[in-house]
């Protein structure tokens, strides 16, 4: 199945013609492939059918019902890592065996809501959070059952700002004090020894930094196991990269679920797979109008009616998201893709040929179903943008844009 394509040159998404659907919704707003989503959940998990995997969606790609209760209905689990999220996924569907837990700053209300929901594992981040489960678990008269996130000082060789499996980043424990924190959860009366963990970035395009960081967590199992602790849970993580630039440049799931099953060929546990932007950032389209065409006197701007609080990845990261035209032209022009925003920030893409356009006319970001509505912002009282669910000919508007009166509503003045 295609995730877009044109059809008497204008573009559809599934059967869905976006032109029309953009006459009926007021852009910009976000639009996803129901198929695509379930096409690429279904790879992991028809890929890795030779291992006890589970394959836990990460929520904060996209943690929208709809989509969480889609992959629900397919069997997927979660990888959460707040207390809402771990309310979405209870809600949306995902039982509470299928749920890990991740995040270097759990509180004491995260751990009981989920030691009450009895989830499947907590990813442990510390030495102080593992004090605080084993007391939470105790006063709760209960047991957590943990793995802890360890720390190989792997380079994902991904952007600065998602890389975490580094000396350097904040998450996890150092791969060299693993043993020694292990022997200390071995003794606390709240903690159930379970699996380990290993998360070493997000949009990974390359396979040889999952080898590595997979190669150093089976020794380290081994050693586990060796030492008396009860490992049967791998948790490799997940970010797996797309290909932004649609130039099949990255690894693809086929090939990245191969390369685990090798290695995990001898292992006779459970393997738990976290994949989020894999599953549903290729899925996503952001469609914007042309509210100007600005003529300056050393570049061309498009000013677009979506801005960097809809979609924050370029303001951010610098990531550079396709930007195709809904009816498709065969003049191109290059342009400084802006947004409206105070900000010399909201710029989508600087120098950038695309189809010559006019004001009103209709461009969609590609790639943005994943990190994209989940990150947007209210900056400068700007609404946030409808998402709509596409499956064949159908679609559904799955969040709505608030109005103003919703918006302001949500500030209150004191008495005085």
């Amino acid at each position: 199945m295609t995730k877009h394509h044109y059809q008497n040159n204008q573009l559809f998404l599934e059967q869905v013609n976006l032109e029309d659907l953009a006459s009926t919704i007021k852009t910009p707003f976000y639009c996803y492939s129901q198929r695509q989503i379930e096409q690429q959940y279904l790879a992991y998990r028809n890929n890795l059918s030779g291992l006890d995997a589970l394959v836990c969606y990460a929520v904060k790609a996209n943690s929208n019902q709809a989509v969480i209760k889609l992959l629900a209905d397919l069997g997927a689990g979660a990888d959460v890592v707040t207390s809402g999220e771990l309310r979405r996924a209870l809600q949306a569907g995902i039982p509470a065996d299928r749920i890990v837990y991740s995040g270097v700053a759990k509180t004491r209300d995260d751990i009981r809501l989920a030691l009450e929901s009895d989830i499947l594992q907590f990813n442990v981040e510390s030495i102080n959070e593992l004090k605080l489960i084993n007391k939470v678990a105790t006063e709760l008269n209960t047991s957590a059952r943990i793995a802890l996130r360890i720390n190989p000082d792997v380079d994902a060789q991904t952007h600065e700002k998602i890389s975490t499996g580094k000396a350097e980043n904040k998450f996890g424990i150092p791969i060299q004090d693993a043993p020694m924190v292990y022997q200390l959860a071995a003794g606390m009366q709240g903690i159930q020894i379970q699996g380990v963990d290993m998360h070493i970035g997000s949009q990974l395009t390359r396979l040889t930094p999952f080898r590595t960081a997979f190669e150093l967590l089976l020794e380290l199992v081994t050693d586990l196991r060796a030492a008396g602790h009860p490992i049967s849970h791998i948790d490799v993580g997940g970010g797996l990269g797309i290909n932004y630039q649609e130039d099949n440049g990255a690894p693809t799931i086929a090939d990245y679920c191969q390369q685990l099953s090798e290695l995990l060929s001898d292992w006779d546990g459970k393997v738990i797979v976290e994949p989020g932007r894999s599953i549903v950032a290729e899925a996503g389209l952001l469609v914007s109008s042309v509210i100007y065409i600005k003529e300056g006197h050393e570049r061309t701007f498009c000013i677009l009616d979506a801005a960097m609080n809809d979609l924050a990845r370029p303001s951010i990261y610098n990531a550079l998201h396709n930007i195709i035209p809904v009816n498709e032209s065969s003049e191109s022009q290059k342009y400084d893709v802006v947004g409206p925003v105070c900000e010399t920030g909201d710029t989508f893409a600087r120098d950038y040929t695309m189809a010559r356009l006019n004001e009103g006319d209709l461009v969609a970001f590609t790639c943005v179903g994943g990190y994209g509505a989940v990150m947007s912002s209210t900056y400068n009282t700007r609404q946030l943008i409808p998402e709509v669910l596409i499956k064949d000919d159908q679609y559904h508007v799955i969040r709505k844009r608030p109005t103003y009166d919703e918006l302001i509503g949500l500030d209150d003045l004191p008495q005085w």
